[in-house]
């Protein structure tokens, strides 16, 4: 993608600050051994660890420390910075002054975030509505890429529009609905679930028919030929059918979080030629 640096104010840097409950990062065999136990056990194991939601028991008893970082993650930096500019700017266009600001919190290993607890690297990166904001640990594009095999610059703003996709679910009264539907019909948790992932996929496709538009007058950042392809892979290869059968060599459908490969890369697709929210109804159709 073709970008313009802006000024780190979508950005809070947190990789100087404990999570103030430490422990060894788990990586990506650590987070398939969560999903696997939850899987089976039907225990949300990765919610003790962050990114589900739940509170957790913890106190950030450190402040900020210097950062040292290389060249390349300060570029990287800057680089999600500019994604998160310009993708709540076109959130901006289209919902006018129902759309609130978020921000990018980016962290190292550990984080305590103010809404959802503490959190690790392994959870990868998640939106917690308890206080609004999109976490991030910059070492997961390393997973994108070396594990999954998603790599590529679009790829990595694809994960972001994505959570902030969560965002526009949140101040939309998405997210709430969802949750009502899943109290009136315990059965369909899961299932409802999945389907708003699949939305913000979809949300995330908006944005990159935003990004993808010939003169465009506004934003930071510009798509390039072979992006789309990079956005698809991405969602491809983190689609749980694929992430289940790398752990484990079977499928469960039943024990979906997020959609398959299929289901990821239908949504994402059909919100970036549509470029309309209105199309993005997972629940509906």
């Amino acid at each position: 993608m073709k970008w313009t640096p802006g000024d780190r104010s979508n950005v809070e840097d947190l990789r100087g600050r404990s999570g103030g409950m430490r422990a060894a990062p788990l990586g990506i065999g650590g987070l398939l051994l969560l999903l696997l136990l939850s899987w089976f056990t039907g225990v949300d194991f990765l919610s003790l660890v962050g990114g589900g939601g739940a509170p957790a028991q913890s106190v950030d008893t450190s402040g900020a420390a210097p950062v040292t970082a290389s060249p390349e993650e300060e570029t990287l930096v800057l680089y999600v910075d500019a994604v998160m500019a310009d993708t709540q700017d076109t959130w901006k266009r289209i919902l006018g002054d129902r759309y609130q600001a978020t921000r990018l919190r980016v962290f190292r290993d550990s984080v305590n975030s103010e809404g959802c607890g503490f959190a690790q690297a392994a959870s990868g990166p998640f939106y917690c509505p308890g206080d609004r904001k999109v976490y991030l640990d910059l070492g997961f594009f390393d997973e994108l890429k070396q594990r999954f095999g998603a790599a590529g610059d679009f790829a990595q703003a694809y994960v972001l529009a994505h959570e902030v996709g969560h965002h526009v679910q949140a101040i939309t009264g998405l997210e709430e609905r969802m949750r009502r539907m899943q109290a009136s019909d315990p059965s369909q948790r899961n299932a409802l679930s999945v389907k708003l992932e699949l939305q913000a996929d979809c949300f995330a496709g908006v944005w990159g028919h935003a990004t993808n538009q010939p003169g465009r007058a506004q934003g930071r950042m510009e798509m390039e030929a072979g992006d789309i392809d990079e956005g698809l892979r991405a969602a491809a290869a983190i689609g749980d059918d694929r992430i289940q059968r790398m752990s484990t060599g079977r499928v469960f459908p039943d024990k979906f979080t997020h959609g398959s490969s299929e289901e990821r890369v239908r949504w994402f697709r059909r919100g970036f030629e549509s470029g309309d929210p209105e199309a993005c109804d997972t629940f509906g159709g």
